[in-house]
């Protein structure tokens, strides 16, 4: 049973910054590409960044490049994502979740697993 539990939530003043982490445990954490999510109220949840397996590819959504960074530590079976220059539309819960999928790392279809989310808050 795959587990991924997020933390690093919280409330920020824009221009701020958090960085969120996701837990992983039940599974081969490592031979699989994982990618966070957000989702406001009233919106549909929407991609933000992935990163491959071995961390050395990662992708970001437009609005968030340059602001935000993917990472991972295998040996610790986690993922980071570090939210820099945050602003009031970053506002949402933000998801972790793991995919056995190598492309279309961007369509929440292609995950399998997902964490419960943590909410982070920006505020003007």
């Amino acid at each position: 049973q795959v587990q991924l539990v997020e933390s690093g939530g919280g409330l920020v003043q824009a221009g701020g910054s958090l960085r969120l982490s996701c837990a992983a445990s039940g599974h081969t954490f490592s031979s699989y590409a994982m990618g966070w999510f957000r989702q406001a109220p009233g919106k549909e949840r929407e991609f933000v960044a992935a990163i491959s397996w071995s961390g050395g590819s990662t992708y970001y959504a437009s609005s968030v490049k340059g602001r935000f960074t993917a990472s991972r530590d295998n040996a610790k079976n986690m993922v980071y994502l570090q939210m820099n220059s945050l602003k009031p539309e970053d506002t949402a819960v933000y998801y972790c979740a793991l995919t056995g999928y190598g492309s279309r790392w961007y369509d929440p279809g292609r995950y399998e697993h997902w964490g419960q989310g943590t909410q982070v808050t920006v505020s003007s």
